[in-house]
Parts: structure tokens; C-alpha cells; sequence
């Protein structure tokens, strides 16, 4: 069984558009590619790739998961009067698995290879194999569901080749970039094209999303590849494609460098990762918002909210803030702010730069420690569904998910949600934490769910598609 590539298929969301060349633009471009080829100028990838091809591995796993049994649907159970809780959900049972899918070796002295935490999720067994065909057992390090990260280390090894990484940071649209990765079990396999966009949010591929876009052809199997420039140098990781009709369109997704850096730091050091806390919730910018807080740009971080006592609160942070920038870099949007804040260690500082009452104001935030019970409307609503868009969430204190603002004329407000709603069930399934909302939305997602709410001490339903 091949281990596929994420499908980031956002068709029900938005229409694909193609943009060709125009004949001017061809009959333009194609002298100068034929000077090139005439003067023998065309670069060959050969050399960088005979240096980097041993750090690209192919990875496979064997291991158990649970899969549910068989449950008769409601709209049949009239069928069966009487038989009570005979045809309920069954008990999950265990059914054996394996999976392909790549990695790189980014500590050689260590035999140290990262991965995607899909690719090694619920696996008994890891097996690592180089391009030279030795193959070694490989132990899970310590893996990150959030930014579906995962770093082995393997258990014997010698002679290994590491991937350097790049700062991705200086990354520029346009730039090359060259897959590797193990497609479809058939081995090691080289793709080629540029960085089409950064900073890619809101996917719904990942809890935190700050995606390199490539046209490098990129299929099953690629998860965990490497992406990297012509230097040599690893600028991603190779997570996940947008593909509506099953295959490569060319629009793929990569994790950056810099994030893959932090991450696999932490997980060497705790076998987890140990995450940050601004403080904030809000949600991503619009035009009509940015117009009512005398705000002329369309980028940036809405703030809706701040939680007393934290670490944005004693900086002075404020509700209406339009946060733009993190330690100078530009915010382009909420969820770009959170996958940013998220890297960052507790007690960590951090320069946020906010646009409030028509002028610019830097704030020095010590960033506090990001717990379950603290999951923050920096959240990315929209992350949960996009019927969500709009509204922010916490834990509530007794179980199940406050809503705890909703923006006006938002997408979460046309649904129904309210500030103050606690959400309780989706479709009768009990929900206790955003986490379990955000799983139990994901298993019914194009389907019309039940939520059931708690508003001013009653019960309530809406529905969302």
C-alpha cells in the first residue's frame, strides 16, 4: 500500500484558473532559450544532484491501525424496530498496514532524517533505505501532528551524506527548485521547477500553514522529499499537493526550511515541541475591516481579542490592533501570525509591530507557554471549516468549544454562531476540546453536520454544510 501525498483539493472552495503565454510572449522567450542551447549554456543539474542524491532516503513502515466496523446508517434503522443498539457502531479493530514515502538525512554524524508525520504515523516498524540500496531500522525521534513533522534517527549507520539547510526566509518567487523524493514506490526520482508562491495559508492541510508553492511535479510517495535549490541546499520538505482530479496539477506544498530547523531542534531535545503563546485571537483581514479601522492595506492580523494576562496583554497590545509585522517581517494574515508564533520557545521575546488610531506602534511580547487549556482563537478558524471563517475559539473551562467572538458579517456569523455559543456535539459525537471539533468535522467534511450548542443555559442545533 502506498503511503499518498496529502490531497489539498480545494475545489469546493474555489475555481482553478489557467494562465498561458501569449504567441508574443512565446516567440520571445524561445530565442533566448536557443542562444542559450547554442552557446552550450544551458546548466545541467548533474553535479549539485551526484552531491545531494545520497540524502534523499526512501522510507517505509509497517504497523497496526484502528479502523471502525460496521454501523447500520439512522435512516435504515426503522427497518430493524426493536433491535435497540444491535446494528450501533461497532468496536474499532485493529488492521495491519504498510507505506511508502521519503525522507532526508539532515544530520549525517547523528543519522539524523526528517520526515512527514503522516508517513510514520501509527507505525510499529521503520525501515530506511539510501540511494546506494543499504537499508537501516530507523527509531521515531519525536514527531509534531501540527506542522506533520517527524525526525528518526537511525539505529546502525556509516557513511552518510547531509542535506544543508537553507535559510528559506531569503527564498523569492521565481527562484528554482528541484524535488527528490520516492513517487509511487518506483525509487528515487528528480522534478524541477520554481517557488510559485509563499507563506501558502489556509489549505486545511495543516493545524499551522506557512507553505513554499511549487510547480515541481510532486506525487504519492514525495511525502517527506526533499525541495532544494540549486545550491544544494534543502529549502523544504515536501508535504502535500493540490490535486482535484487525483494526480499532479503542478501546485504542491512544501514545509519550509526554517520551520523544518525549529521543529527538528525540539524534537532532538524533548521529543516534542514545546510551543509559544502571544495571547491573541483574531482573525484574517478584509477590506471592509481594514477600511473601518482607517487601515488602507489589505494584509496583516485582526486582533479580536487578548487574553488577560498574557504575554500581548502586559505588553500592551490591544482588541482592534492590525498586527503587520513580527521582528520586521511582514504579517500577510492570521494564520501566517500563528504558524510564526507557534515556532517560538516560551520566554522567548518577540517585537510585534501593530497599526492602531492611524500611526505604527512596536510592542516587546514575552511569549508564554502554550497549553491545551490555553488553545487560543489563534486558532485559524477557517482551519476547522470553512463555515467557521470569522469566529474565534478557546476551550471552554468545562468542557466543549467557546466561541469567543464572532467577526460582523462573517461567514461563522451567517451560519448562526454567536460570542459566548459553547459548541457541545457535532452530529451526536461529544466534543470536549477545538481538537476533537476540528477531527469530527474533518471525518463529515461535504456533508451537512448537527451542531449542537449551549446558548444562555439552553440547547440549541444549527447546521452547517
Amino acid at each position: 500500500m502506498l503511503n499518498k501525498i496529502k490531497n489539498a483539493s480545494l475545489a469546493a472552495a474555489m475555481a482553478l484558473s489557467m494562465t498561458v503565454l501569449t504567441a508574443g510572449q512565446a516567440q520571445a522567450a524561445a530565442p533566448i532559450i536557443n542562444d542559450l542551447m547554442a552557446k552550450g549554456d544551458m546548466p545541467s543539474l548533474a553535479p549539485m544532484l551526484k552531491k545531494v542524491l545520497p540524502g534523499v532516503v526512501n522510507i517505509s513502515v509497517k504497523g497496526k491501525k484502528d479502523v471502525q466496523g460496521f454501523s447500520l446508517p439512522d435512516e435504515f434503522r426503522f427497518m430493524f424496530p426493536g433491535m435497540g443498539d444491535a446494528f450501533g457502531p461497532s468496536q474499532p479493530r485493529q488492521q495491519e498496514f504498510r507505506a511508502l514515502g521519503s525522507g532526508v538525512i539532515i544530520d549525517a554524524a547523528q543519522g539524523l532524517v526528517v520526515t512527514n508525520n503522516h508517513v510514520i504515523d501509527s507505525a510499529d516498524e521503520i525501515k530506511v533505505q539510501l540511494s546506494d540500496g543499504r537499508e537501516f531500522d530507523a527509531k521515531l525521534v519525536g514527531k509534531d501532528a501540527h506542522t506533520d513533522l517527524a525526525l528518526l534517527k537511525l539505529k546502525e549507520f556509516k557513511n552518510l551524506t547531509q542535506i544543508d539547510l537553507a535559510d528559506s526566509d531569503s527564498l523569492e518567487v521565481g527562484d528554482f527548485a528541484v524535488a527528490i523524493g520516492n513517487p509511487y514506490g518506483l525509487g528515487q526520482t528528480v522534478t524541477s521547477g520554481i517557488v510559485s508562491a509563499l507563506g501558502r495559508t489556509g489549505l486545511n492541510i495543516e493545524n499551522i500553514e506557512n507553505f513554499i508553492q511549487t510547480d515541481a511535479a510532486i506525487n504519492s510517495g514525495n511525502s517527506g522529499g526533499a525541495l532544494i535549490n540549486l545550491n544544494g541546499q534543502l529549502i523544504g520538505i515536501n508535504t502535500a499537493i493540490m490535486a482535484p482530479s487525483g494526480g499532479n496539477i503542478g501546485i504542491g506544498f512544501a514545509i519550509p526550511a526554517n520551520m523544518v530547523k525549529t521543529v527538528t531542534e525540539q524534537l532532538l531535545k524533548f521529543g516534542e515541541v514545546k510551543r509559544g503563546l502571544l495571547g491573541v485571537s483574531g482573525t484574517e483581514l478584509n477590506a471592509d475591516l481594514a477600511q473601518s479601522f482607517g487601515y488602507n492595506q489589505s494584509t496583516g492580523a485582526f486582533v479580536n481579542e487578548v487574553m488577560k494576562g498574557s504575554g500581548a496583554d502586559k505588553a500592551g497590545i490591544k482588541s482592534g490592533d492590525i498586527i503587520t509585522a513580527v521582528n520586521g517581517k511582514k504579517v500577510t494574515s492570521f494564520a501566517q501570525l500563528r504558524a510564526e508564533i507557534a515556532t517560538m520557545r516560551e520566554g522567548s521575546e518577540v517585537n510585534i509591530t501593530v497599526f492602531r488610531d492611524g500611526s505604527y506602534k512596536d510592542f516587546t511580547v514575552k511569549i508564554g507557554k502554550n497549553t491545551e487549556e490555553s488553545e487560543v482563537a489563534a486558532t485559524n478558524s477557517k482551519s476547522i471549516s470553512p463555515a467557521f471563517e470569522g469566529a474565534s475559539f478557546a476551550n471552554a473551562k468545562d468542557g466543549g468549544v467557546e466561541v469567543t467572538d464572532v467577526a460582523k458579517g462573517s461567514v461563522a456569523q451567517r451560519f448562526g454562531l454567536r460570542k459566548g455559543d459553547v459548541i457541545t456535539a457535532v452530529n451526536r459525537a461529544e466534543i470536549k476540546t477545538i481538537s476533537d471539533l476540528k477531527k469530527n468535522l474533518e471525518n463529515v467534511k461535504g456533508k451537512i453536520s448537527a451542531i449542537r450548542i449551549n446558548r444562555n443555559g439552553g440547547t440549541l442545533f444549527i447546521t452547517i454544510r
